[in-house]
């Protein structure tokens, strides 16, 4: 049945989500359009690429607190309420409308959600991303690894109905984002963590 109210708590997270805090934050410190270097990407991990570690982690947070907001505020109205906005702070985020629908690749966003919505989810994504990345020092590659993790980490823990639908849906969503990182780590020519980039060919 059609209900107003869940796709008023979308509509919501999508708005939150569409704040793109690392173009903001990079043009204010003075650094100019961070879509015009490195993968164009809006997100933490090209921000680092700028050098400024401050930024980056800057950007981080707040993608991640986007998430984390969407889901505490609309779930006062039902759990369900609060899945629906962060599955729309996510698309918000990847798919912003004032950018043309050209936002970030969602890990920071989707990392907030499961804070959120499970808790010993987010710890154990952060785990999986940080023993990745210290492995292979490649922040895709991490990042996907933790991320494909989480369905059958949700299923077996119990979290299913919408809560597992909206993350399989996110992680697909992820992967498709992911889809030129996931071939440059095939060819070997994927930027490694902590690596400043030029920017790219016009």
């Amino acid at each position: 049945m059609f209900d107003i109210t869940l796709v008023a708590a979308l509509a919501f997270g999508y708005l939150l989500g569409s704040i793109p805090f690392g173009l903001l934050l990079t043009r204010a410190a003075g650094l100019g359009d961070i879509r015009a270097i490195g993968s164009g990407n809006i997100g933490a991990t090209n921000v680092l690429r700028t050098g400024n570690k401050k930024l980056a982690a800057a950007t981080l947070l707040l993608d991640g607190l986007k998430g984390t907001a969407a889901v505490l505020i609309a779930q006062r109205w039902g759990m369900d309420f609060g899945l629906v906005a962060g599955l729309g702070a996510f698309l918000g985020h990847v798919f912003p409308v004032w950018l043309r629908f050209q936002g970030g690749k969602g890990v920071a966003t989707f990392i907030g959600i499961l804070l959120a919505v499970y808790w010993p989810a987010f710890l154990a994504f952060a785990l999986i991303w940080v023993v990745m990345a210290y492995a292979f020092r490649f922040s895709s590659l991490a990042a996907l690894s933790a991320s494909l993790s989480m369905p059958a980490l949700f299923f077996a823990t119990g979290q299913r109905g919408l809560a597992l639908s909206a993350v399989v849906a996110m992680v697909f969503l992820l992967f498709a984002k992911h889809h030129q990182n996931i071939a440059k780590l095939i060819a070997g020519t994927e930027s490694r963590i902590g690596e400043k980039s030029a920017p790219p060919p016009p």
